[in-house]
């Protein structure tokens, strides 16, 4: 047996764990496929993949040393994703549907997927704590006498295609409940449901400490 085989599949099933517990990725993912349909989904999950591959990379290199060392970094970061996240819920909650922050893509299939593509990056890329988490969780994982960066980046692939799969086969199962899910009143419904979990995401964001 290949002596990094184990430390992999060790990784993996920690990190599969970590991905299918609900979470913010969860609730934008089924909010975006839910009313939006499954191409905005997906434009979704693929910008929460590439904010954690970024978040991976930068660990990898020690970029997010800086989050724990600092913290006026971590501060700065911790405090853009807790008004990110508050200004998107907020805009989930209040107004009604056509002018709601969201209301572009609420419709089956949206005209255009750069919208959700931006929210699943900027969700991720302003969380400090995904930074923190990568530093911290991956080095239990990297064996002695490896190179660290590859490795790294090899643990931040498996991660990411992880969250990909995952959150992919959500927005596949949403599919067949589209025109339900399309209607005014689940969309309203959907609405201030995400809105409440990011207002939550928000307020846990701006009082974290660093680890």
């Amino acid at each position: 047996m290949h002596p990094y085989l184990i430390p992999l599949l060790t990784f993996a099933a920690a990190a599969g764990v970590f991905t299918i517990t609900p979470g913010l990725d969860t609730a934008m993912t089924l909010r975006t496929a839910t009313t939006s349909g499954w191409k905005a989904g997906l434009a979704a999950v693929v910008g929460i993949c590439l904010g954690l591959g970024i978040w991976g990379l930068a660990a990898a290199f020690g970029l997010t040393a800086l989050l724990a060392a600092s913290e006026t970094a971590f501060t700065v970061v911790k405090w853009a994703g807790a008004l990110y996240l508050a200004w998107l819920g907020i805009g989930l909650i209040l107004p009604p549907p056509r002018t709601s922050l969201w209301a572009a893509e609420a419709v089956p299939v949206p005209a255009d997927a750069r919208a959700p593509f931006r929210r699943g990056l900027l969700t991720n890329l302003l969380n400090p704590k995904v930074g923190i988490f990568y530093m911290t969780f991956m080095p239990q994982f990297i064996p002695p006498h490896v190179n660290v960066k590859e490795f790294s980046l090899l643990l931040t692939a498996i991660q990411a295609l992880l969250s990909f799969a995952w959150l992919a086969l959500l927005v596949v199962l949403t599919v067949p409940l589209g025109r339900f899910l399309s209607s005014a009143t689940v969309v309203r419904r959907m609405d201030r449901l995400t809105g409440s979990i990011f207002l939550a995401f928000s307020l846990k964001l701006a009082l974290s400490r660093r680890a």
